[in-house]
């Protein structure tokens, strides 16, 4: 199996260390993911958005190229490549203000486009399904919120927005989420259990 990593974190990949002013809890859980994909011998890609400077705006050139069906700007296209390559999609990011950040957002925005991600229905019809080789998605995040607080008081955004209102729309049913919670409380050996859950979530996929 071949797995596409997507991480938005303004520190990027290389911040998975526990040190002061330079660390983050999401892209040590994409460090762990790594590892148990290594260990599970499935191969996998990153690609570190803030590390490509991706630009998260759907720009008028991008909204032009998608109704006259034109190829999309270059970014894009390197971007659509890989995610064709991929039988399983993980997307790491910290929650915030309840939601994913702005390049992950524009992740979604300007790589999954119809035409690739999908076709536009007939009148009444649901989504064509155009990814056949991405079969599964797995969700990784980070929050300072508790979770039973994020799904009962909040309403679990993250989980609606990515599963039901994404890519349960475009026909890839399987949507898992880790989510490491009270990130900002937990102690140097809590945030190393979590991680060992990670571990293990992806040696066993």
């Amino acid at each position: 199996m071949h797995v596409l990593i997507i991480l938005d974190h303004p520190y990027g990949a290389d911040a998975s260390d526990n040190q002061p002013h330079r660390r983050s809890l999401v892209s040590a859980m994409v460090a762990a993911a790594r590892h148990g994909l290594d260990k599970a011998g499935h191969t996998h890609e990153l690609i570190d958005l803030a590390a490509i400077g991706f630009d998260p705006v759907m720009s008028a050139d991008d909204l032009r190229s998608l109704r006259l069906e034109t190829e999309p700007r270059p970014d894009v296209a390197a971007l659509q490549q890989s995610l064709a390559g991929a039988d399983h999609l993980v997307l790491a990011f910290p929650t915030w203000w309840m939601s994913p950040p702005a390049r992950m957002k524009g992740y979604l925005d300007r790589v999954l486009t119809p035409g690739f991600a999908f076709d536009e229905p007939r009148p009444g019809g649901a989504l064509v399904r155009r990814l056949m080789r991405l079969n599964r998605v797995t969700v990784l995040t980070a929050m300072t919120t508790p979770s039973v607080l994020y799904r009962s008081w909040f309403g679990a955004p993250v989980r609606n927005i990515l599963a039901r209102g994404t890519f349960q729309l475009i026909g890839i049913r399987r949507v898992r989420f880790v989510a490491i919670d009270r990130s900002a409380q937990r102690s140097a050996a809590s945030r190393g259990r979590a991680l060992r859950r990670v571990v293990r979530v992806f040696a066993t996929s």
